[in-house]
């Protein structure tokens, strides 16, 4: 098990100016990683060209429109530039298999999981997303409207991509960077406490080590845990991702799912669509049993602004349901998601129901649900795959499932461990790498991979609408003499709090927004 750093460790943590030259493989990538050759059907996927991604995929499903399709492919996002699917791989009723959107993460983990690509490039996966993503949105917006100053890292957990996002952007820029803790504890205390915060024209300043005050022009972001509380929607500082992404969905369980819905409306035309399980949202406290009751017992319960595997509720029985009603929860909306089981039981509903195929049986014949993270990110050229790798559950998936039987163990993937006092672990000994060992126990071949990265791709792109739908383009101008001060300085990216809270109706949200806002 890889332990993070903790809570305390992060807010007495002083940032780093980390020069070129600095990055080592060994301190960025998981020690089973390093040691791994990347299968050879995982390489030919990632340099399949967007014109051959199409024609395979197309080619084994005709009612999908080609031009359509390209064009999604080499479209450059305006908000979510670097995103994660997590997929499951499953089989319908009929017997088709499908790859199944479970969530898009906004600023998602995954490099140190992913075998090198090529051995003489041993930036991985850091490299290819700073080259392709943010170097050249850097370059575009140097020559407009960036504040002056520095480049930096900020970040409130995995320290060990967080540092290889520094390391990797010193090496390709060849200038220092800044890489300033910004835990979720201890944000409000006063300045001379913080790594690095926004001042109130929005730009991000970092405490240099030796107590001197630096503003950032523009920063890759790695705070992840509800970043609105310490981020600014609307920064005059370069960031991948801004905020409002993550409130548009890539940290928002409950809008992304909107955001799909409306993107597939729009994607009706063309054979496509994003592909998820079937999900009610805006359900309250008290209306939770009546959904898990329609999907027949069986349901997912999301906290939905929870990231890690935590704020996740595999409900299979009264006693699962009543330690989700026991637990303390802080917001008050959820959604609630058909559950994705063995065929002998899983949700019942309309429409379209799934099973997962999970891994390979292994000697004593027993078969394991695995997801896949799909990282991909966007830029001049449009979409590239930058990362994958697969997560294991801890026990096998049984045929039928007792009632006392604890389901999380049997359901749940993700490898992050809460431990308490913001201290975080990962159990690395279920990751499945893509390598020429680990890959084969999936099961997949190279159409799945193609498959999801076209879901990864779409539900990105849903999210990205949202956020453009969220968000002011330009800066507000108004002559208006009772309007405040402040809403004539709306900055360009800044939320629009009315139609958000009408898409999102939920109190402590909202306050939370106003707050790290200020």
């Amino acid at each position: 098990m890889h332990t993070t750093l903790s809570a305390q460790e992060l807010l007495s943590a002083q940032s780093r100016l980390v020069q070129p030259g600095e990055f080592h493989p060994s301190t960025h990538f998981y020690p089973r990683v390093l040691n791994a050759q990347m299968h050879p059907l995982v390489a030919s996927f990632f340099r399949m060209r967007p014109e051959q991604l199409v024609s395979r995929y197309c080619h084994l499903n005709p009612q999908v429109d080609r031009e359509a399709l390209l064009e999604l492919l080499t479209r450059q996002t305006k908000h979510l530039h670097w995103a994660g699917a997590d997929l499951f791989y499953t089989v319908t009723e009929e017997g088709a298999r499908r790859m199944i959107v479970v969530e898009t993460n906004s600023c998602p983990s995954g490099h140190k999981s992913t075998p090198l690509l090529s051995e003489d490039h041993e930036h991985g996966g850091f490299q290819r997303l700073i080259e392709h993503s943010f170097l050249p949105r850097l370059k575009r917006r140097e020559k407009k409207s960036l504040p002056q100053g520095g480049l930096a890292v900020i970040y409130d957990k995995n320290y060990m991509e967080a540092s290889g996002y520094a390391t990797t952007l010193a090496d390709l820029t060849h200038e220092p960077v800044y890489l300033a803790p910004m835990p979720h504890e201890g944000h409000v205390t006063e300045d001379g406490a913080r790594a690095a915060w926004f001042n109130s024209d929005g730009v991000l300043i970092v405490r240099g080590p030796n107590g001197e005050e630096v503003p950032i022009r523009a920063a890759m972001r790695y705070v992840t845990q509800r970043p609105w509380t310490r981020v600014p929607c609307g920064s005059k500082t370069l960031l991948t991702n801004p905020v409002v992404a993550c409130l548009a969905g890539g940290r928002n369980k409950l809008i992304a799912s909107k955001a799909y819905e409306l993107f597939n409306g729009k994607l009706s035309h063309t054979g496509l669509q994003i592909r998820t399980p079937k999900t009610i949202h805006d359900v309250t406290l008290q209306e939770v049993p009546l959904w898990v009751e329609r999907f027949g017992g069986y349901a997912v319960v999301k906290n939905p602004y929870s990231n890690a595997g935590q704020g996740v509720w595999t409900i299979t029985s009264e006693r699962d349901l009543e330690l989700f009603k026991a637990d303390n929860h802080s917001y008050d909306q959820f959604i609630v998601q058909a559950l994705i089981g063995d065929s002998g039981w899983s949700s019942r509903h309309a429409g379209s129901r799934y099973f997962h195929v999970g891994t390979m049986p292994n000697r004593r014949g027993e078969i394991f649900v695995a997801d896949l993270r799909m990282m991909v990110c966007s830029g001049p050229d449009g979409f590239k795959p930058v990362s994958i790798y697969a997560r294991r559950a801890s026990t096998p998936l049984p045929p039928e499932l007792h009632p006392d039987t604890p389901s999380w163990p049997i359901l749940g993937t993700n490898l992050s461990v809460d431990q308490g006092a913001g201290s975080w672990a990962a159990e690395t000994e279920r990751l499945l790498l893509m390598d020429e060992r680990d890959f084969n126990k999936l099961g997949l071949g190279p159409d799945d991979l193609v498959e999801g990265y076209i879901q990864a791709v779409l539900s990105t792109l849903a999210i990205d609408e949202m956020a453009s739908r969220l968000s002011y383009g330009s800066p507000r101008q108004s002559n208006r003499a009772d309007q405040s001060q402040q809403e004539r300085a709306t900055r360009k990216g800044d939320l629009k709090v009315k139609l958000f809270s009408s898409l999102n109706n939920d109190p402590a949200l909202l306050l939370e927004i106003k707050q790290g806002s200020r």
